[in-house]
């Protein structure tokens, strides 16, 4: 690969950007059944809004990074700082015309606008305070919430509790990749990730027989969720020392996928969930040439 190409995949994670079509395809689905074209091209929103701040991330935290990760794009001189901050305007600017392009002005200003609104005010001023982990959680449940149509979001906020709860855990967990975590931290993501299968789980146990096809495959993702997450975790837990806290925190990012799956599969389209868990050792594999964290 080209450097500079590699350089900017690097800065906005490229491959990480596998975990958000998930999002937005689980909260359409929800809410009713989506226009295929606008729910992609929504999807495709949300991606570049992902890369977004990935890229301010990294500019936002240059000074720290310079310290704490100095193999990183701009503390390592291969991206210049206004270079980094060039590009998260840019992608910005890409996710919020997709936007206006496939839902009009009412999905610009409901859906996306307080989505991009989400990650730059965590990037420039929440990331380390208290309410950091709640702006990113929320910034995840508007991206399920992205491509319901007017009318039809009350249908989606249960996809969008859970992938905001399970992305409230990881991102606390996150705060301690580099130094380790207190032992509650690994715990409740552990918690966290044993609520959300438990609760999903019990939702099958109603499930009509005739949906006995989306139920098995809803199943099998949660176990391939729970399965992702749960060893490391357990392992930070026992003993969360940085490199611990950072494999979770890198498996979490991956159990996304699954978890989605889930959550498609849930609502009766087990054949468009199966990709999501397919992608998982795709992820796995792009992830040991960037780093998604």
């Amino acid at each position: 690969m080209n450097t500079a190409l590699a350089a900017y995949a690097e800065l906005v994670r490229a491959p990480a950007a596998l975990t958000v079509p998930g999002d937005v395809v689980a909260g359409a689905l929800a809410a009713g059944r989506p226009n295929a074209l606008r729910t992609t091209a929504l999807a495709a929103s949300s991606v570049t809004l992902y890369w977004a701040g990935m890229a301010l991330n990294d500019w936002a935290d240059r000074t720290q990074d310079a310290t704490e990760r100095p193999h990183r794009p701009i503390p390592s001189g291969r991206l210049t700082p206004r270079a980094a901050l060039a590009t998260a305007t840019a992608l910005t600017g890409t996710g919020l015309g997709l936007a206006a392009l496939a839902g009009g002005r009412r999905t610009l200003l409901h859906r996306t606008l307080p989505l991009a609104a989400a990650v730059w005010a965590y990037d420039l001023g929440l990331k380390h305070t208290p309410l950091g982990p709640a702006t990113m959680a929320a910034a995840r449940a508007l991206d399920v919430l992205h491509a319901t149509a007017p009318g039809r979001l009350p249908a989606a906020l249960p996809a969008a509790a859970t992938i905001a709860a399970h992305t409230y855990a990881l991102t606390r967990l996150s705060r301690h990749e580099t130094d380790g975590a207190p032992p509650g931290e690994p715990k409740l993501s552990l918690a966290t990730t044993t609520a959300i299968t438990t609760a999903n789980t019990a939702r099958l146990l109603t499930t009509p027989p005739a949906a006995k096809h989306p139920a098995l495959v809803t199943a099998t993702a949660l176990a391939a969720y729970a399965a992702t997450c749960t060893r490391a975790q357990s392992a930070a837990a026992r003993t969360p020392c940085a490199p611990r806290v950072r494999t979770a925190v890198t498996t979490g990012i991956h159990a996304l996928l699954p978890l989605q799956a889930a959550l498609i599969a849930r609502t009766g389209a087990p054949l468009l969930a199966l990709p999501f868990v397919a992608a998982l050792p795709l992820a796995g594999r792009l992830a040991r040439k960037v780093s998604p964290t």
